[in-house]
């Protein structure tokens, strides 16, 4: 435990830094940032944007003797169908760096395996309208590295739900995903993912955010609850906009394999409007 908070605070010492850098950047006009904040917590918003999350996790596996530095690349690209419809894709690429703690190996980085979704969803014809997006979600076994995937197809469904108002974002996405292909001496993959949210957001542009990522895994009855709490804020660099922020994550549940304990979540996402 002493160890987590130690390094947790390392990190954040250094995206604190990263932030108190951000004092000459131009300020962005309070109003339009503000909106366009609201928008980031939609997760199906018409809406070029790149996040880079970046989760720091400790106390890893059984003899909790792994810390791992997950930076999660998520493009999401939004494709006007038609007047009614567009199609969200959002994309995860993670890369991965693992430290262990007294074994014969001192390291493994490398890429992870992609997540990728496509949601369908209904243009608003109001800011009041229920948001809600579906559509198939695709698992890539891209991992450099054995031990940074599972090196299985999956497929699977995906929703989204959520509503806004007074600068409240509250909802849920999910997705359940099924191995295509079951290798030799392995349990095919069977998870259901859950991530419900609450966001809200300040005249000043800030963000509040507080969500869940639970994983159930199917083939032996057992599931994950990291808690996170974030702040992020809209900051203008020259010409680029960018939601920069941090907080911190808490493994409510863990199982054997998982991390445990505290972690840290560090955030900047690029941000294109049309």
């Amino acid at each position: 435990m002493g160890k987590t908070m130690k390094n947790a605070h390392k990190v954040s010492y250094l995206f604190t830094v990263a932030l108190l850098s951000t004092v000459s950047i131009e300020a962005f006009a309070t109003d339009d940032a503000a909106e366009l904040a609201k928008k980031l917590s939609n997760p199906v918003a018409d809406i070029i944007n790149m996040p880079f999350q970046l989760n720091y996790d400790n106390n890893i596996g059984a003899a909790e003797n792994v810390e791992r530095y997950q930076l999660n690349i998520q493009p999401v690209i939004p494709i006007k169908l038609n007047e009614d419809w567009n199609v969200i894709s959002r994309t995860v690429l993670p890369v991965i760096v693992q430290q262990y703690d007294g074994m014969d190996k001192s390291t493994d980085w490398g890429v992870g395996d992609i997540t990728q979704s496509f949601f369908f969803t209904p243009t608003p014809k109001s800011p009041d309208d229920l948001i809600i997006g579906f559509g198939p979600v695709i698992y890539l076994p891209t991992a450099s590295e054995k031990t940074l995937g599972p090196d299985q197809y999956a497929l699977g469904p995906t929703a989204v739900i959520a509503k806004q108002s007074h600068g409240w974002t509250v909802g849920a996405l999910a997705n359940h995903l099924w191995a295509v292909e079951k290798k030799e001496g392995a349990e095919g993959i069977n998870s259901t993912f859950l991530q419900p949210f609450v966001n809200y957001t300040t005249p000043t542009s800030v963000t509040y955010s507080l969500n869940t990522e639970s994983t159930y895994d199917w083939n032996t009855d057992d599931y994950t609850i990291p808690v996170n709490l974030t702040a992020t804020k809209i900051v203008k660099l020259d010409k680029q906009l960018i939601s920069v922020g941090g907080g911190f994550r808490y493994w409510a549940h863990d199982t054997d394999s998982s991390a445990k304990d505290f972690g840290v979540r560090l955030i900047a996402s690029f941000i294109f409007p049309k």
